[in-house]
């Protein structure tokens, strides 16, 4: 209780009717807020039962939940924006590294697998790809 938290998966802003929606989430944007209590909520019952069975089964739970008290909405400036910059650049390696060794095993196309055969015809342009099965991509790849 009492203790400042941030939240940075903001998915709408508003500011003075000018409204930003996230693709999921909106970059670099938080919001600030304190802890005022944890509580438990309202008893939600559960009850189970099978006709002509003689089976009935009642429980329930309290879900806890906490009150907080929003003090600020920042769009910019978050720490998220820098997290979605970081994932771009592992992803480039990996797409430099694959088509080389198919490259290479091009002259005997049966040995190859059908995810490297799907990336091989995407890099020749031909469409279609993703229904076709492995003799299929050998034929098109020929």
């Amino acid at each position: 209780e009492g203790k400042k938290v941030t939240f940075d998966n903001v998915l709408l802003l508003d500011k003075g009717g000018d409204v930003t929606i996230g693709a999921p989430a909106i970059d670099g944007a938080f919001v600030e807020a304190k802890v005022l209590k944890h509580l438990k909520g309202d008893k939600v019952i559960v009850f189970k039962k099978k006709r002509r069975k003689g089976y009935r089964v009642k429980n329930g739970h309290r879900q806890s939940f906490s009150e907080i008290q929003i003090e600020g909405i920042n769009a910019t400036g978050g720490k998220k924006a820098a997290k979605k910059e970081a994932a771009p650049k592992k992803e480039a390696p990996k797409a430099e590294a694959k088509p080389a060794p198919a490259v290479e095993a091009s002259g005997d196309l049966s040995k190859m697998t059908v995810a490297q055969l799907k990336e091989m015809a995407k890099a020749k342009g031909i469409e279609g790809i993703s229904s076709m099965k492995k003799a299929d991509l050998i034929a098109a790849l020929s």
